[in-house]
């Protein structure tokens, strides 16, 4: 009996516990000072913040004529009845992407007479309910990133007010579903470090052979030519062979039928020929190039004419001659000597009003062009570009059929060049003070030019067709730079930057979609 006496007491005390705590788990949340609240509904007026002590069973709010500025990820994530959501009037800004996570009841928003310039991406993809929109009263930049938008008018079952564009100026006053651009309008490029080589390269050339491609880099400071191949499974440039010898300066592939040689262009020791050795899997020596002719080789340059194939080398040297070697189906033979003790700088092979042409570039006098005569299957002279002189490298390329040039210099303007009219006009002149590269190029139909600098960052330009020049896209930092290689592998696109004073760097080329 006493026990029983002692135990009761307790019992009661723990009930007693149970009912209070119940009671404080039932008891009503506050309605906000600046807010009216209703079982159903709460409507805040005012208030320079949204309140967070609203009852989280209501099915409409409504937040107007407040001061605040910005609505955070999941700031509803607590009322997870809610139907109906006004925001109307208020100073709003910015909106998180998940500001209206968890509201999947929601079926009519209003977002109206606000500040807002930009909703982000898939805001309103978990309102699997939403039957009402209005966004009247904002001020919406219609660019890129209000493309994802567009899109979702077209295709949501949901009623949205006219979305008005305050800008850009093309488009002010426009609804935004009227525009019709976007498609074009906000796809870009860009050029980003995709891999980086420990050493440093002067000149970069690259070759297909059996369906893999291969990338050649003359590194004098290493004393080989190092060839890389594209390895599919790793997205990688990786080792595949060096060759070795004396202050490599260039590395050019040449393909004949099933053959692959390497022309190695030395600055000591003479240049050389290597052939591809498929038993052993490397490129051993086939052939020797005349000390004699080949003194300073600085460029190489491939070409076919009736099927033949030549390549030349310019010799900077006052000693040394351009020459022009031709396959004779053996061996490689010294074809033709040209333009003796100039001190060429660059040769590049064009066709001219589909003529083949030389056009050779030198420290002591303007370009000269030369034209292959079919009677004599030799290059005579032609002409030349005037008033260009110390031209360091010539490149040629081609858009919608016209034929340009870019002339490189290290002192004063490089140019840009046109064909027309049997001569070439310049086009457009660009401040290039300590370059020695400018190399044009074409990625997903959009033409570019890298132009290296010694004494400041390189650039990358992209050609404006509306107003038909080159206009500066993107800097890249390069040690000394010496050579710009375009490579294209598994349909994607890169940049070869070889630097003379640091390490080869690899750019890839990347489709940007602004509308992210």
């Amino acid at each position: 009996m006493k026990a029983h006496i002692i135990k009761e007491p307790l019992l009661i005390f723990i009930l007693l516990g149970c009912i209070q705590n119940t009671a404080q788990l039932k008891k009503p949340v506050r309605c906000p000072s600046t807010c009216s609240c209703t079982k159903e509904s709460v409507i805040c007026v005012g208030s320079s913040w949204i309140p967070k002590t609203i009852p989280s069973d209501i099915s409409s709010l409504s937040l107007v004529n407040g001061t605040f500025s910005e609505i955070k990820d999941r700031m509803f994530s607590h009322l997870p009845s809610l139907q109906l959501l006004f925001i109307e009037g208020n100073k709003i800004e910015t909106i998180s992407r998940h500001a209206f996570r968890g509201l999947r009841d929601l079926t009519h928003l209003s977002l109206a007479n606000n500040y807002i310039k930009t909703l982000p991406r898939d805001i309103f993809s978990d309102l699997d309910s939403l039957i009402e929109l209005d966004l009247r009263g904002n001020r919406f930049e219609c660019d890129c990133k209000a493309k994802w938008l567009f899109s979702w008018l077209k295709m949501t079952n949901s009623t949205v007010s006219d979305v008005l564009c305050a800008g850009p100026p093309e488009y002010q006053g426009k609804k935004l579903n009227e525009i019709i651009s976007f498609d074009t309008d906000c796809i870009t490029t860009d050029f980003v470090v995709h891999q980086i080589l420990p050493h440093e390269s002067v000149s970069v050339d690259t070759f297909e052979y059996k369906n893999d491609v291969f990338v050649a880099i003359a590194q004098p400071s290493m004393e080989n030519c190092m060839v890389l191949e594209w390895d599919h499974i790793e997205m990688n440039f990786r080792s595949y062979d060096n060759i070795t010898g004396q202050s490599i300066v260039g590395c050019k592939a040449i393909l004949i039928e099933d053959q692959v040689f390497m022309v190695v262009a030395q600055l000591f020791g003479g240049s050389h020929i290597y052939k591809y050795d498929e038993s052993w899997a490397k490129f051993t020596k086939f052939q020797d190039i005349e000390v004699s002719r080949i003194s300073k080789p600085n460029d190489i340059e491939l070409f076919q004419i009736e099927g033949e194939t030549y390549f030349v080398i310019a010799d900077s040297s006052k000693a040394g001659l351009t020459t022009v070697y031709k396959w004779n189906g053996k061996g490689f033979y010294s074809y033709q000597s040209l333009h003796e003790w100039f001190r060429d700088t660059d040769a590049e092979f064009i066709e001219i009003d589909e003529k083949p042409h030389l056009v050779l570039s030198s420290r002591s006098q303007v370009p000269l062009i030369l034209q292959w005569n079919k009677s004599t299957k030799k290059f005579t002279p032609l002409s030349d570009i005037p008033n260009m002189e110390d031209v360091l490298a010539v490149k040629s390329f081609r858009m919608k059929d016209e034929l340009y040039i870019s002339l490189t210099r290290f002192i004063g303007d490089s140019k840009i060049m046109k064909w027309a009219n049997k001569q070439f006009v310049e086009v457009q002149a660009l401040p290039s003070r300590g370059a020695m590269a400018l190399q044009p190029f074409i990625f997903k139909d959009r033409y570019y030019l890298a132009l290296g600098s010694d004494y400041t960052f390189s650039q990358i330009y992209q050609w404006n067709p509306e107003k038909k020049v080159f206009e500066k896209f993107k800097e890249i930092y390069i040690q000394a730079p010496r050579s710009f290689t375009a490579v294209s592998t598994d349909r994607r696109d890169f940049i070869f930057a070889s630097s003379f004073k640091g390490n080869t760097q690899i750019f890839e080329h990347v489709i940007v979609d602004l509308s992210l």
